[in-house]
């Protein structure tokens, strides 16, 4: 692993290529799950919340399949598990939460 300004730089096994450089923080766990680890530059405020669901998605995977995780992370994540892109009467829901939450104005996104 090199790290090159903010940027860290992993090179990771690839079937075809033998090696593949990857940039970003990569999340490294046991087969078994018993322990992780996230390598890479500190994720910032856009990336750090899907990282540490990957993480709990890939560590406690048969915990996060169970009916109580599920509505505990619906609860602190009210999108998790759908998809934004292309749902705008859902993003405008995910937006109107967030901004009643953290009292911000709200704005509408309107279709194209």
């Amino acid at each position: 692993m090199a790290v090159a300004g903010q940027r860290v730089q992993v090179i990771k096994k690839d079937a075809d290529k033998g090696g593949v450089l990857k940039l970003g923080t990569e999340i490294v766990s046991s087969q078994d799950g018993t322990i992780a680890a996230l390598l890479g530059a500190s994720p910032g405020a856009s990336t750090a919340a899907p990282i540490m669901l990957s993480l709990l998605e890939k560590v406690f995977k048969q915990q996060v399949a169970t009916p109580e995780w599920q509505g505990k992370l619906k609860a602190i994540v009210p999108s998790y598990g759908k998809k934004l892109y292309g749902d705008i009467d859902l993003t405008n829901q995910i937006r109107r939460y967030t901004s009643d939450t953290l009292h911000l104005n709200y704005i509408e996104v309107k279709p194209e």
